[in-house]
C-alpha cells in the first residue's frame, strides 16, 4: 500500500467512486480511535480530580478547578502549532507521532496520584501535558478535511470530531470502573477512599494507566494504515494567508461559542455538579453530557449538509441562551437548604451538551463553503477550478485547525469562570450570565455574515 498519495482529486466523481472513497474512509476510521484516545487523555485529569480530596490530597476547591482548566489552556496553545503541521509533515506521520506522545502525561499522572503529598506544581505539569490530547484535534480535523469532496466534508468532519468527542464521555464512564479494580494497578498499593461513613479501596492510578496499551496500538495502526497526500503539502508561510482573512476570525468567535462551551462544560461538569448538589453522586451522571454532545455532533454534520450549516448554527446559539437561563433557574440558592432542582439542572445541561454538539459540527461545516468562495474571489475570474479547489482546501484545513485552537480555550475559560465566580460571589450564576451574553453576540455575528438573506458569504 502506497504511503504517499501522489494523485488525489476527490472532486472528480469517477476517481472518488472508484478509488478515493475507500481510501478516505480507511483514513477516517483509523483517525477516529486515535482522536477518541486523545480526548480521553485531555479529560482524564478532570475526572481524576474528583477522587483526590477523598484519598488525602489537600488541594483547595479553587486549586482543583484551576487544575481542571490547565489541560484546556495548554491544549489550546498547542493546537495553534498543530494546526499547520499536517501539510508540513504529512497526516499519517503526524497522527502516529502525536498519538504516541499521549503516553507521556498518562505515565506521569499515573505515578503522581499515588502520593497525596505530590506538590501542586508537579500536578500542574502533568495537567499541562494532558493538553497533548487537545492539540491532536486540530491536526486530525485538518488531515481528514483533505480526503473528502466539499459535498461530504460536513459529514466526514462530523463523524471524526463527533465520535472523537466520545473520548470525553468514555473517560468519564470508564474511570469510575477501573479505579476500583486492583488488577490494573501499577506502583503503590490501594488508596483509602473516605467519604462520610464510606471507606473503600481504590487505585486512582488506573485512571491514567488503563489507556496506555490502547494508545500504543492506535499509534502503530496510524503509522501503517494511514496515508499522506502529496498535494496537501504546504509551508507555514503559504498557510499564514488565513490570518489576513476576516472570516478566519469570525469562525474563531463562533467555534469558541460552540466547542469552547462543549469542552468547558465537560471539564467542569463533575466538579460543578458536586459543588451545587453535594448529595448527588456525580460520577453516575457526568459522562452522559459528553456522550450526548459527541453523538449530536455526528448528527449535526448531516443536518448541516442537508439544511444549511449557517442556519443550523444560528438556531443552536438561540437554543443555548434559553438552556443557560434554565440552568440559572434550577440552581440552589446560596444558604437555602433543599433549594434548587437537580433534575431541572441536569436536563438543561443535557440540552446544552446536545446543542453544542450540533453547533460544533455546523460551524465546521461552514468553513469549507466559506473559504471556497473567499479563495475564488481572491484568485479572480481567470483561476481554474482545480486551482481554486486546491487553495481552498489548504486554507479551509488551516482554518479548521486554527479555529479549533481558539475554541479549545473555552475548556480553560469555563472552569476558570466558575472558580472566579465562586470566589467573588459564592456561586456560579455570574459566570453563566457572561456565557449568555457571549452567545447573544454569536447569534448576531453568524446571522449577519452567514445566515441572513443577502449575506456576503452565505453557507
Amino acid at each position: 500500500m502506497a504511503k504517499i498519495l501522489n494523485e488525489w482529486t476527490p472532486e472528480d466523481k469517477s476517481f472518488w467512486q472508484s478509488t478515493g472513497k475507500s481510501i478516505a474512509n480507511r483514513n477516517l476510521w483509523l483517525s477516529v480511535p486515535a482522536l477518541v484516545l486523545a480526548f480521553a487523555v485531555w479529560q482524564v485529569l478532570s475526572v481524576t480530580l474528583t477522587y483526590l480530596p477523598n484519598i488525602g490530597f489537600k488541594y483547595s476547591k479553587e486549586e482543583l478547578f484551576n487544575l481542571a482548566a490547565l489541560p484546556a489552556l495548554s491544549g489550546a496553545a498547542m493546537r495553534i502549532f498543530y494546526s499547520f503541521m499536517v501539510p508540513i509533515v504529512g497526516g499519517r506521520r503526524w497522527t502516529a507521532l502525536t498519538t504516541a506522545s499521549l503516553m507521556i502525561p498518562l505515565v506521569g499522572l499515573g505515578f503522581a496520584v499515588q502520593n497525596p503529598d505530590t506538590p501542586l506544581w508537579q500536578m500542574q505539569v502533568w495537567a499541562l501535558l494532558c493538553g497533548f490530547g487537545s492539540a491532536n484535534f486540530s491536526s486530525s480535523m485538518s488531515n481528514i478535511s483533505f480526503f473528502y469532496p466539499k459535498a461530504e466534508k460536513g459529514t466526514a468532519l462530523g463523524i471524526n470530531a463527533g465520535l472523537g468527542n466520545l473520548g470525553v464521555s468514555l473517560v468519564q464512564f470508564v474511570v469510575p470502573m477501573v479505579v476500583v479494580m486492583g488488577i490494573f494497578a501499577v506502583g503503590s498499593d490501594a488508596q483509602s477512599y473516605v467519604k462520610g461513613d464510606v471507606v473503600k479501596s481504590v487505585w486512582v492510578q488506573n485512571a491514567a494507566f488503563f489507556w496506555i496499551p490502547f494508545v500504543a496500538v492506535s499509534a502503530i495502526a496510524a503509522w501503517f494504515g494511514m496515508n499522506d497526500i502529496a498535494s496537501a503539502k504546504s509551508s507555514f508561510k503559504d498557510q499564514s494567508i488565513i490570518f489576513k482573512r476576516r472570516d478566519t476570525w469570525l469562525m474563531c468567535v463562533l467555534y469558541l461559542g460552540t466547542f469552547g462551551s462543549f469542552i468547558g462544560f465537560a471539564a467542569g461538569f463533575g466538579l460543578l455538579m458536586k459543588g451545587q448538589f453535594p448529595e448527588i453522586n456525580a460520577t453516575q451522571y457526568v459522562f452522559l453530557g459528553a456522550l450526548i454532545g459527541g453523538l449530536a455532533r455526528v448528527a449535526g454534520g448531516k443536518l448541516s449538509d442537508s439544511f444549511g450549516a449557517a442556519r443550523v448554527t444560528t438556531l443552536v446559539f438561540v437554543g443555548m441562551i434559553f438552556a443557560v437561563f434554565g440552568v440559572l433557574r434550577f440552581l440552589p440558592e446560596e444558604g437555602v437548604a433543599g433549594s434548587g432542582s437537580f433534575q431541572g439542572f441536569f436536563a438543561c445541561f443535557i440540552a446544552l451538551f446536545t446543542l453544542t454538539g450540533v453547533g460544533n459540527a455546523s460551524t465546521f461545516a461552514q468553513v469549507p463553503k466559506i473559504f471556497h468562495k473567499v479563495v475564488k474571489d481572491a484568485l479572480g475570474g481567470n483561476a481554474t477550478d482545480a486551482s481554486i479547489e486546491l487553495n481552498a482546501n489548504k486554507e479551509s484545513a488551516a482554518v479548521l485547525g486554527f479555529s479549533a485552537a481558539i475554541g479549545a480555550f473555552g475548556g480553560f475559560f469555563v472552569p476558570k469562570s466558575y472558580g472566579i465566580s465562586i470566589a467573588a460571589t459564592g456561586g456560579v450564576a455570574s459566570a453563566l450570565m457572561v456565557f449568555i451574553a457571549y452567545y447573544a453576540v454569536c447569534v448576531g455575528v453568524n446571522w449577519w455574515f452567514y445566515s441572513r438573506k443577502g449575506a456576503k458569504t452565505p453557507c
